[in-house]
């Protein structure tokens, strides 16, 4: 390989980029519109739940009972409704998530020791936020119900009983439970996938479209050499656009980094190399640039928002699925960013999914070779 015309290929890229200046414009705001566009819209918080009550008691003990969920932030109560009636038709206009209704004899059975019914209805046509929410619920009424047994139980012993279990709990990670710190991290992995296939995917097309690859194959230019040079200017684009990411992540939404930044930095170089070479593998295929642009898409933001962990959880999907999400590169970049940004760990616990991703990297360098000497031979 020659490096005097791998260096004359990254000139002419650098040069066609900084003329097309709305190309490089646009480059470098995408990566910041997607991050803060996801980042503020797509949230897997679970708060402040719209909650309508029928209170048919109207007692101090059904009152101290709405006051537990009154106080909690993950429920507000909007409604004192007169019927149930009143609450499905807030449900039905989504202006109600919950439900709860309070029997006529809730405090007679609550003092005389019997047990009490309270019924919660939910909003499950959002089955996730459903499901989060019956679990907050029935947190707020079994503590509640606890205390309620222990005071009973004093009354009649006279004395006070100790708590014979105290459970104290340690959340690690993401101690304020931030749906954005488990978000953002991950979409930054996206990003890069999306923005580096499409940057070099046109590349090798647009040679032939515009109908200069001739005057290339009439040179005595090497294959590796081509990939190299047109990958290395939109390589320093892509650094540009992850450093973009990485501190709109960490100043903006508040992501904490705990790891080391120079691990994030070779890890990103690593991923970036081989999503260009992705791009470019995709442009020697596709003689058309539209082609091409499809194609990028199709393989590098379907697989990487899907099938990468950034959202759905893989251990959760079909088996087939979790075979096949193994040959997507971003499934490792997304655990790589989680584990540096939010546990601060190293290479000891990354080392596997950085070694696939060198692998990746290597196979798709030799694939885009290959594929590119084809078209020049």
């Amino acid at each position: 390989m020659n490096l005097r015309r791998t260096r004359a290929v990254a000139k002419k890229e650098f040069v066609h980029i900084l003329r097309d200046a709305r190309s490089l414009i646009l480059a470098l705001a995408m990566p910041m519109l997607m991050i803060l566009l996801f980042g503020y819209a797509l949230s897997l918080d679970v708060d402040q739940i719209p909650t309508a009550v029928l209170d048919q008691d109207r007692t101090p003990q059904s009152r101290e009972l709405l006051e537990r969920f009154q106080a909690s932030r993950y429920f507000k109560i909007v409604e004192m409704a007169d019927s149930q009636r009143a609450i499905e038709h807030g449900m039905d206009r989504g202006e109600v998530g919950l439900g709860i209704v309070i029997a006529h004899d809730y405090s007679e059975k609550l003092l005389t020791g019997r047990q009490a019914e309270v019924q919660l209805l939910f909003d499950g046509s959002d089955s996730n936020t459903a499901s989060i929410a019956v679990g907050y619920a029935d947190t707020v009424v079994q503590t509640y119900a606890v205390e309620l047994r222990e005071q009973f139980m004093d009354r009649r012993s006279g004395t006070e009983m100790p708590q014979s279990v105290e459970p104290q709990l340690r959340v690690w990670y993401n101690s304020e439970l931030k749906s954005k710190n488990y978000i953002v991290p991950g979409l930054i992995a996206v990003i890069l996938m999306i923005i580096s296939a499409l940057l070099t995917s046109l590349t090798i097309a647009r040679e032939w479209e515009m109908g200069t690859m001739e005057q290339i194959l009439s040179t005595p230019l090497r294959a590796e050499e081509l990939v190299l040079g047109k990958m290395s200017a939109f390589f320093a684009v892509g650094l540009v656009d992850a450093l973009i990411a990485v501190a709109i992540g960490v100043f903006v939404f508040g992501v904490p980094l705990r790891g080391s930044f120079w691990l994030l930095f070779a890890t990103t170089c690593v991923f970036l190399f081989g999503a260009l070479c992705w791009g470019i593998l995709l442009s020697a295929l596709a003689r058309s640039q539209l082609l091409a642009f499809q194609m990028g898409i199709i393989s590098s933001f379907l697989p990487a928002f899907l099938l990468s962990g950034f959202i759905f959880s893989i251990e959760n999907m079909p088996r087939v699925v979790q075979v096949l999400s193994h040959i997507v590169p971003a499934r490792y970049f997304v655990t790589l960013l989680k584990g540096i940004f939010l546990k601060g760990v190293g290479t000891y616990v990354l080392w596997v999914e950085i070694a696939f991703l060198m692998l990746y990297c290597a196979l798709v360098f030799f694939g885009s070779t290959r594929k590119v000497g084809s078209r020049l031979a």
